[in-house]
């Protein structure tokens, strides 16, 4: 099985409703995955682009785009967030012997700037 990059998700959670955050994403092909509201009371949501990328810095950097855009109402919620990361998914293999992909330096800048962090899940291969 090859090793492939398969998505990257936004992971967020806040401690007020995300719904008019996650609706100005929806306008812009970002859709909920799953969303709802913890025990705790915070809210949380995971959010991915409608359309396939090749690589996570294609993907990240369409929805950094989003989120440097947004109005006063949803970025005075982005700026509730106590989780924001983007979750880089690939599924795991044993070919090829060696695999990589980055994230440049300007992507890095933009994701600090608006407050996020990143993850990697590798999913292993189905025996």
């Amino acid at each position: 099985m090859q090793i492939h990059y398969l998505n990257t998700d936004l992971d967020i959670a806040a401690p007020v409703d995300l719904e008019l955050l996650v609706v100005a994403f929806k306008s812009t092909g970002i859709c909920s995955l799953q969303r709802g509201k913890r025990e705790n009371g915070d809210w949380w949501g995971i959010l991915e682009t409608n359309k396939s990328y090749d690589d996570p810095e294609s993907n990240i950097a369409a929805m950094l785009t989003v989120i440097e855009q947004l109005d006063e109402p949803e970025l005075k919620i982005w700026q509730t967030l106590t989780c924001c990361e983007f979750n880089i998914g690939y599924d795991s293999g044993t070919e090829p012997w060696g695999f990589n992909q980055g994230l440049s330096h300007e992507l890095l800048q933009r994701i600090t700037k608006v407050g996020a962090s990143v993850r990697f899940t590798l999913y292993p291969p189905e025996l």
